[in-house]
């Protein structure tokens, strides 16, 4: 009898009944080093989603909506949030700044009472954000050159959680005391790693007081949520990756990479969920490439190419207001992604931006000391010496944005997306040809 006193199900042989996986969880997640549009595509499946969430990094993300020509510019809310319907989550493998979190909500009004935040979060704090300054200077000075961070704490408070020193959600909402000594101890620690750090001990901890009434009724048990959300009623539930694969901390053009896990494996990690319930897989991808900082970028187009996408695709990182680098559609990277994160469709953004080319190139391969290598190489310097062999497909000289089905694309627009779908076997599920939320062809 169980407890209720009800008889449990009789199963042979003592087994357990298999029960059954719960919700399924849609992911979307950047299939090349960011920037592709995720937020676009969050939006358009935010608009019949119940739950949707952050799973890793902090405020360097950057994502852009545009909706009835309003743009709306999301760092550490989940972009999905414009649905008013939606209940945002953001959970624990994410690092939050907690005034650049107010300062957000501020700009989106009425939507801060739909957010619910993991207790398992760990806080970025002012001090973590001027030590990644000091750090940036310090790699220009030594090396000649930095890494080209968002200056936004997000690779020392990694740190800090690593070191097993940081402090988290659950942390601030439950003994400010017991907060405040370790929030000292962090704190002096970074001082004497950083003697040029100046930090308003009693100033920092009064203004972290000041946010508890305010952060305390959106801090929950995450395992505990999510678990309910995947066992209870139907619910359609969206994670919305942030950075993308080639910046991904073990995946990534190490070391020109972001901090967390932007790969598929972070969503289980970064959300206490388990795989079973990891459904869809998008990989969101630009008709051509692009990249914020330095590193390797083998398909780059350090000329006119390369500018005029930059002006045509109005390159410019949302969080640090860089000019970003471009260059052709790079299959090789894409096949790698693949690997990693077994993508089930992709989007395919901005091909309108190819409209004025008269021939578009694609990499295909990698080609080293004259053989072609089947892998996508894990060393810097490796990865700036392999030569890239193309395919060269003709331009189609036509204003696409206006189309809305693929039969309405030019034929040589609709080989292009074919290619890409054949190379790397994965179906084309939607293409982006403009900005607003109404510019995207559903393909299936």
């Amino acid at each position: 009898m169980s407890e209720n006193g009800a008889s449990a199900p009789h199963v042979p042989n003592g087994e357990c009944a298999p029960r059954s996986p719960g919700n399924k969880v849609t992911v979307v997640l950047g299939a090349q080093w960011g920037d592709e549009g995720k937020g676009k595509l969050v939006d358009l499946l935010a608009q019949d989603a119940d739950i949707v969430c952050r799973c890793q990094g902090g405020n360097n993300a950057g994502h852009t909506v545009v909706v009835d020509s309003v743009e709306y510019d999301f760092h550490l809310l989940p972009s999905g949030i414009i649905n008013p319907k939606v209940i945002a989550f953001i959970g624990n493998g994410v690092v939050i700044h907690l005034p650049g979190l107010f300062e957000e909500a501020e700009k989106n009004v009425k939507k801060e009472k739909r957010l619910i935040i993991s207790d398992r979060a760990h806080i970025v704090f002012d001090f973590h954000q001027a030590a990644d300054g000091i750090q940036e200077q310090q790699r220009q000075e030594q090396a000649g050159k930095n890494l080209g961070t968002t200056k936004k704490g997000i690779g020392p408070v990694y740190s800090s959680k690593a070191a097993r020193s940081g402090l988290r959600m659950c942390d601030l909402v439950s003994d400010f005391g017991e907060f405040s000594e370790r929030f000292k101890v962090l704190a002096n620690q970074y001082k004497a790693i950083y003697p040029t750090l100046e930090i308003d001990l009693e100033g920092e901890l009064k203004k972290l007081k000041g946010y508890i009434e305010r952060i305390k009724p959106m801090v929950r048990d995450g395992v505990y949520f999510i678990h309910e959300a995947l066992r209870g009623p139907p619910k359609k539930i969206l994670v919305e990756g942030a950075n993308a694969a080639l910046l991904d901390i073990d995946f990534g053009t190490y070391p020109f990479v972001t901090s967390s896990n932007c790969t598929v494996g972070g969503v289980c990690t970064g959300l206490g969920m388990p795989p079973q319930n990891v459904g869809e897989v998008y990989g969101v991808v630009k008709a051509y490439t692009t990249r914020v900082g330095i590193g390797a970028f083998p398909t780059e187009q350090d000329n006119e190419i390369g500018e005029l996408l930059q002006k045509r695709g109005k390159e410019v990182g949302v969080t640090t207001g860089r000019k970003r680098r471009c260059g052709w559609l790079d299959l090789v990277l894409l096949r790698y992604a693949h690997m990693i994160n077994g993508f089930t469709a992709l989007a395919v953004m901005k091909l309108d931006i190819l409209d004025v080319f008269p021939e578009i190139k694609v990499g295909v391969a990698y080609v080293l000391n004259g053989e072609i290598i089947p892998h996508f190489p894990a060393n810097q310097e490796v990865l700036n010496k392999v030569e890239v062999k193309y395919e060269t497909f003709p331009g189609w000289d036509t204003d696409i944005s206006n189309a809305r089905t693929f039969d309405e694309l030019p034929v040589n627009a609709q080989n292009y997306v074919r290619f890409i779908e054949m190379e790397l076997g994965i179906p084309v599920k939607w293409i982006g040809v403009g900005k607003s939320r109404e510019s995207m062809i559903h393909m299936f």
